[in-house]
């Protein structure tokens, strides 16, 4: 890598960390667009492939099942990322995605070929299982490599943005498609449209990751001639801690989001009976309010540091989830409000999470590390969040469970947040775990293109003499107090 690219990656306002920011978020776009729309079309899906009294436990399955995939997909794609870097693996999900969405909205319904179309549905929700398993662990590792290190917060949650935009994205096409079609049409075939829009969409995402340059960081390990094994064994021997810390986060963000964001309109629909137009607006607005918050909460975890913002965050759903269920049920008004208090509690968690996560393993084992933690947690607790919930609420009748689920997911996060290191303002290179406690590693010969930064009278690369001090560090005040380990 050359002195002007390591500078023009490490340059807040540079094209290079623009396209970064924008292809990593692209991907996470393209992929909860799907989850959008599948949530979006539960009941369409229902009548299509799932056809009985157990229906829309049908549909929930599908939705869980992609997610038994990941955990391999993680364990593939992850080590192959450690091996030969982040831009191919990326290259190469993105388009396994979309092919696999799009797909969706060509399969017969269960009336034309009987059983074989829930299979095909399964089948391909499989496909986008194992892409997802090394797409959203991928694009986080990447971009908090190539963000600086007092902005990792800010410009890691513009991955998040994407994962809001995707799914507002798919909730909003399926909303237009409601509008203009009308409900017959979509039960009849409109509701296959938004799925094949996904195609376009993963090809432009594609292309703009085609266009970046490999991460800086991952450079310069790659560069060293003794770099420490990598590898899934290394992170289950070496990296227990770190493993155990993620897997307990996930539980907390992924029960609470795939609770908020995928099942409400599920259970807005089924069980406080709100039109499903009704309920795809109220998910737009909620959503819409996350998406502007998003940045602010990412900039302040730059300042206050990750664990301030989760210790808020986890603490506010625990107190806050019944109260706001309860609420939800009083009349359309009140669920909105209910679901934009408990999305406004939920952003800390996920305005921070590629700030957060990817800082918790060194370079060497990062992306394995992610993605194997991140796919096993979300397999078992994120992706069957919206049929534990349709379960319990079906054979009990208890319209409250969501929100006891969600406080029991976020106590087991309060627990692995007590084990969570503070890494704002730190740096992510070289092999040892990120710490604020930690200094930061010596820069070595390889390293030292990668601490360039641009001089701003001649516009031409430097050494920086502050190794890994982004170029706006001097603007950008004292670093993050040290929190407790």
């Amino acid at each position: 890598m050359t002195a002007s690219t390591a500078a023009e990656l490490g340059d807040p306002g540079s094209k290079q960390l623009r396209k970064s920011v924008a292809a990593s978020a692209m991907g996470n776009a393209t992929e909860w667009y799907d989850y959008g729309v599948y949530a979006a079309t539960a009941t369409y899906l229902t009548d299509a492939f799932f056809p009985g009294e157990l229906g829309t436990l049908g549909t929930m399955l599908g939705f869980a099942v992609s997610f038994l995939l990941r955990p391999l997909g993680g364990m593939v794609w992850g080590p192959i990322g450690d091996r030969i870097g982040r831009k191919a693996v990326l290259g190469t999900t993105i388009l396994l995605m979309a092919a696999a969405t799009g797909a969706i909205g060509l399969i017969p319904s269960h009336a034309s070929i009987g059983v074989a179309a829930p299979i095909l549905l399964i089948l391909l929700r499989v496909v986008q299982g194992f892409s997802t398993g090394g797409e959203y662990g991928g694009a986080a590792t990447y971009l908090a490599e190539c963000a600086t290190d007092r902005k990792r917060g800010f410009f890691g949650s513009f991955l998040e943005f994407g994962t809001l935009a995707g799914f507002v994205g798919g909730s909003a096409t399926v909303l237009a498609c409601q509008l203009v079609l009308g409900s017959d049409a979509m039960h009849d075939w409109g509701w296959r449209i938004p799925f094949m829009i996904a195609v376009p969409l993963g090809l432009i995402g594609w292309y703009l990751r085609t266009r970046l340059d490999e991460s800086p960081v991952f450079e310069e390990v790659a560069e060293q001639e003794k770099t420490p094994p990598g590898g899934l064994r290394e992170v289950l021997t070496t990296y227990r801690r770190e493993t155990l810390t993620l897997i307990g986060l996930v539980v907390a963000l992924n029960v609470v989001n795939y609770t908020l964001l995928t099942y409400q309109p599920t259970y807005l629909q089924n069980t406080i009976g709100i039109s499903e137009s009704t309920t795809t607006a109220m998910m737009l607005i909620g959503q819409l309010v996350m998406m502007v918050v998003l940045p602010f909460f990412g900039g302040l975890s730059d300042r206050v540091g990750r664990r301030p913002m989760w210790l808020v965050s986890l603490i506010g759903l625990s107190v806050l989830a019944l109260p706001m269920y309860w609420l939800m049920g009083q009349g359309i008004v009140w669920a909105v409000i209910g679901f934009i208090v408990l999305g406004l509690f939920y952003v800390p968690q996920l305005a921070t999470i590629s700030s957060t996560f990817p800082a918790i393993f060194p370079t060497h084992v990062r992306y394995a590390g992610f993605a194997l933690g991140y796919n096993v947690s979300t397999a078992a607790f994120g992706g069957t969040a919206p049929l534990v919930n349709e379960a319990v609420i079906e054979n009990t009748g208890w319209s409250l469970f969501p929100a006891v689920y969600m406080i029991g997911a976020s106590l087991i996060g309060l627990v692995a947040w007590t084990f969570l290191r503070e890494t704002a303002g730190t740096s992510l290179r070289g092999t040892e775990v990120p710490d604020v406690e930690t200094p930061d590693p010596p820069v070595s010969d390889a390293a030292v293109t990668n601490t360039a930064v641009l001089d701003p009278i001649t516009d031409t690369a430097v050494l920086d003499p502050v190794p890994n001090r982004g170029p706006d560090a001097e603007d950008s005040g004292p670093a993050p107090a040290k929190a407790p380990v």
